[in-house]
């Protein structure tokens, strides 16, 4: 099946249309879900429009941004991704690492800077047929999949071309996905965000990525809470589409001084001094907001993260990171 849509708000709501019609039911490793009988191909007219603001499925933004980061930083420590989700240590096999890590993968995992190599060899022959990421990794993946290892790549390739019109396209392949939280939730923003970052390094426009999943699915346990909170209610719910929001680039310094930024903000936070537009002018503000959220539990902090917000120039990322802690400032009026 394939699936053509602007971006993921289009996305979530029409694919869980259709598995509603369409897919069947079938017992899991982690309980029972509702799949399509087949692969599905989903194809982003725009990815850069990454954020998704459906509220019945309430994606951590603060998250969802972070992790995007740590993944093109090549971490894996569980350390980091855990400040802004607390139950991440709970997929790792030993507390410390996460042995799927995507940027791992990435960066040094193969022995040598995939991203790298790959934006090097874009720029060389923009329409070379060569450029393949792996992270999969043959030799150790099968025996951890076999020995119960909590973590093991779902997403296991990827492939750049650049299309007629002269973008650089991107093909994701995954081996299983889970629609809600996987590819239309996180996957959506790592990998849109690693395909402007190797697009941008490489001089090309972004183009459309292609998100292949042979395996698409639901967990019964996720799908029911959402279907019953409304999630499909926000059909046609697309800020991006009306001229609300719009992204940030993610890089408009040169690959090599954006890295430095990088490696400097994932080891010391919010600091001065660094250079991309990027980081001062949307990492940092996010980062102090979530901080002026966990700083307390009592109602001021919901103004203290909004006050740090007015700083983020990312009009999707403000915008849904004040959704998320609307939601939340109401919850915490009605436990009251």
């Amino acid at each position: 099946m394939e699936l053509r849509v602007r971006n993921v708000n289009d996305a979530l709501p029409a694919v869980l249309g259709l598995l509603q019609q369409a897919g069947s039911s079938r017992d899991s490793r982690n309980g029972p879900v509702t799949l399509f009988d087949g692969p599905v191909m989903t194809i982003y007219e725009e990815p850069r429009e990454r954020v998704l603001f459906n509220s019945a499925r309430d994606a951590n933004p603060f998250f969802h941004l972070m992790e995007s980061l740590w993944m093109l930083a090549g971490r894996d420590d569980v350390k980091f991704v855990q400040q802004f989700v607390k139950r991440m240590k709970t997929f790792s096999d030993d507390g410390k690492t996460l042995h799927g890590a995507y940027g791992k993968r990435w960066i040094s995992w193969f022995g040598h800077d995939q991203l790298a190599w790959a934006i090097e060899q874009l720029r060389a022959d923009p329409l070379t047929r060569r450029v393949v990421v792996s992270m999969w990794d043959g030799s150790v993946d099968p025996l951890k999949a076999s020995a119960g290892g909590k973590d093991v790549p779902c997403n296991t390739q990827l492939m750049f071309k650049t299309a007629i019109d002269g973008r650089l396209d991107m093909t994701l392949i995954n081996r299983s996905n889970d629609i809600i939280w996987g590819a239309y939730g996180a996957n959506a923003v790592h990998f849109s965000y690693l395909h402007e970052f190797v697009a941008t390094a490489a001089g090309l426009p972004v183009g459309r990525m292609f998100q292949f999943s042979n395996d698409f699915h639901a967990y019964h346990n996720t799908l029911d809470p959402l279907l019953t909170k409304g999630v499909m209610d926000e059909m046609g719910h697309n800020p991006y589409a009306t001229g609300e929001v719009e992204p940030f680039p993610l890089m408009s310094t040169p690959m090599e001084r954006w890295r430095e930024d990088l490696s400097v903000f994932m080891d010391v936070g919010p600091t001065p001094g660094l250079r991309d537009p990027f980081f001062r002018r949307v990492a940092i503000p996010m980062w102090v907001a979530h901080e002026a959220y966990k700083a307390s539990d009592g109602p001021e902090r919901f103004a203290h993260a909004r006050e740090a917000l007015i700083n983020c120039k990312a009009t999707d990322w403000r915008r849904a990171a004040e959704e998320w802690l609307d939601r939340r400032e109401a919850a915490s009026a009605d436990s009251e």
